[in-house]
């Protein structure tokens, strides 16, 4: 099931509502391991059963958890490089956003 509207939030309570790939980089780039380790991506209505959540491992390398309840999909990745996450998020919204490369 699509979204129309998602929107980004950080651990430390930052929330960007339907943020393009350049707005999702910064946050990703602003993960920390003090007070900012992860940050998730998910639809801004209920009863849109998925999300994305990217944290920043100890090992500085990032983690994605994608969940698609819809389709019962459950797949994690690691990547080293920022921009690496960002492509992999946005090519994962866009197929469950409208615009969500825009």
């Amino acid at each position: 099931m699509t979204a129309r509207n998602y929107y980004a939030r950080t651990h430390d309570g930052y929330r960007v509502d339907d943020p393009s790939p350049v707005a999702l980089a910064v946050l990703i780039d602003e993960l920390n391991h003090v007070d900012n380790t992860f940050m998730t991506v998910q639809p801004d209505r209920a009863g849109v059963g998925w999300r994305a959540t990217v944290s920043l491992r100890r090992d500085e390398a990032y983690e994605i958890l994608f969940r698609d309840e819809s389709g019962r999909a459950h797949e994690v990745r690691t990547l080293t490089a920022s921009d690496a996450v960002v492509s992999a998020l946005t090519r994962w919204l866009a197929a469950r956003v409208p615009d969500a490369t825009g």
